[in-house]
């Protein structure tokens, strides 16, 4: 505990130093362009967003990943999976976390009772009309347990490279990361984002550093490609403290111990997993990101109880960084595989709160 205890102390020093890094990139021109919000409520270490005028179309709340920044939702007008959405007609409610600054003790149960929260006032807001749920990463597989919890509230769930199953052997990254974590290591306190970097790095050297370097090569003479590089470089050095008891139960429960893909996570006194899961849901993977790769999804969704599931695949592309964040940010995956999520969620929409293509038949760029 008291190597533990050096470790953080020195992380909290390298957030710092990674931020002020950050900021060097923004002030050359590379940081975030959100489009405008407004926060509509708000929690102890949470945030929701609403984007554009309330309107009589299908709502979506997107849960954001809880580590580094939320904009890489939104990085800049040509790269924002937000404005898609927007310019679609669907109103967008967007769920952010705040940093762990000094208290730390909020998990998996407290932070699927924010999104339960979150979905009931938006459901409010709406005359009790249901809403799409939608996450990417971490932010997706949050979303997965507040659904297996709640799935009678929300209309369906879109997971985008979300990390459901951890089952030993199947994955390199996560039994890199559990041999790399000794249990009992993580306490409540909070947790430096800058360690988790490390870690992951560590745990898979190809996905955060050699194929970064490979894919900025590939990128040199694409102009966009280049500028977009820069801009998740900004937003990777964004690091920010993470609640020590979420960390410690994602490691634990989740990759170590597989409870969620087992069925026996247990939220809000009840046992939650692939079979309590029962409401609609796509799951887009990207063929080559080792974070969340095919295995850490299929055996999940092939447990789930109901048949209206689908697995899209997507292909890796160049120009994106972080295959990772492929789904989000890449140019062929917005021409290609976007439309695919929009057209099934016009599918599952409601029918009484129609959809303004009309209005939206050009639209912005990605």
């Amino acid at each position: 505990m008291i190597l533990y205890d050096a470790c953080r102390a020195m992380f909290g020093m390298t957030d710092l130093l990674r931020r002020a890094q950050g900021q060097t990139f923004e002030a050359f021109g590379f940081g975030p362009q959100e489009c405008p919000h407004e926060v509509v409520a708000s929690g102890a270490f949470w945030r929701l967003r609403e984007y554009g005028e309330p309107a009589p179309a299908q709502s979506v709340l997107i849960v954001a990943a809880p580590i580094k920044r939320a904009y890489i939702w939104d990085l800049v007008p040509s790269s924002s999976a937000i404005r898609y959405i927007l310019h679609q007609g669907f109103n967008v409610h967007f769920l952010e976390w705040l940093p762990a600054e000094s208290t730390s003790e909020y998990g998996l149960s407290e932070y699927a009772a924010s999104i339960s929260e979150c979905v009931a006032r938006i459901s409010r807001r709406g005359s009790g009309a249901k809403t799409f749920l939608m996450g990417h990463s971490l932010g997706g597989t949050l979303a997965a347990i507040f659904a297996a919890s709640e799935s009678e509230s929300i209309r369906g769930l879109v997971l985008l490279s979300a990390p459901l199953c951890f089952q030993p052997e199947a994955s390199r990254f996560r039994d890199a990361l559990v041999s790399l974590v000794p249990s009992g290591l993580i306490d409540a306190r909070p947790c430096p984002g800058s360690l988790l970097s490390h870690v992951s790095a560590v745990a898979s050297p190809d996905t955060f550093i050699w194929s970064r370097f490979a894919d900025a090569v590939l990128s040199g003479a694409d102009h966009h490609a280049r500028e977009t590089q820069a801009r998740v470089e900004r937003w990777a050095l964004d690091e920010v403290p993470l609640s020590g008891e979420l960390v410690r139960q994602i490691i634990e429960w989740l990759y170590r111990e597989n409870h969620f893909c087992g069925g026996n996570l247990k939220i809000d006194h009840k046992f939650i997993g692939p079979v309590t899961l029962t409401t609609p849901t796509l799951a887009a993977v990207n063929v080559d990101d080792e974070v969340a790769p095919i295995v850490s999804v299929k055996p999940f969704i092939e447990a789930m109880p109901i048949k209206d599931v689908r697995i899209v695949k997507i292909p890796g592309e160049t120009g994106v960084c972080l295959q990772h964040l492929g789904i989000l940010i890449g140019r062929k995956t917005r021409a290609k595989v976007w439309p695919e999520i929009i057209s099934w969620m016009d599918s599952h929409g409601d029918p009484h709160a129609p959809v303004r293509r009309a209005l939206n038949k050009h639209v912005g760029a990605f």
